[in-house]
């Protein structure tokens, strides 16, 4: 590989949620106790809303009743320095509906993490952006 610079691709929206929907974890950020705050977390996009399971009275539980948080996922090679980006910054709110939480429960969404994990959040974005950098020329 040569030290060839390449612009990114600015991506758009429809680009940015079927990636989304490429990868199993992503990165949430919040504010916790009046400061930044990031986790990696599993997700599952349900139309154009990013929804993951965390455990109730969890930090994350907490920090986003109600709250504008920043949602980022992407994927990287290493060798080509190819990869992607995409963000999603909204409001978040815990799903309490239901027959939401039933049809929730029936998306492919996986959790990584040990111990009971059956509280929904959902991220409605405002703002979706994203790049792309495609492998150099050999």
């Amino acid at each position: 590989m040569t030290g060839e610079r390449r612009a990114p691709e600015i991506l758009a929206p429809d680009e940015c949620l079927a990636l989304l929907a490429t990868v199993p974890v992503g990165r949430v950020a919040f504010t916790d106790r009046a400061l930044p705050a990031i986790q990696p977390v599993n997700f599952v996009m349900d139309g154009t809303d990013v929804v993951l399971r965390t455990g109730h009275g969890s930090k994350l539980a907490i920090a986003m009743r109600r709250a504008v948080v920043a949602f980022e996922a992407g994927a990287f090679d290493p060798v080509t320095h190819a990869g992607w980006t995409v963000t999603v910054l909204g409001e978040s709110r815990t799903v309490t509906d239901p027959a939401e939480l039933a049809r929730l429960d029936a998306l492919p969404l996986r959790v990584w993490a040990g111990g009971r994990r059956d509280h929904y959040l959902r991220i409605t974005g405002r703002y979706l952006s994203g790049r792309r950098l495609r492998a150099a020329a050999a």
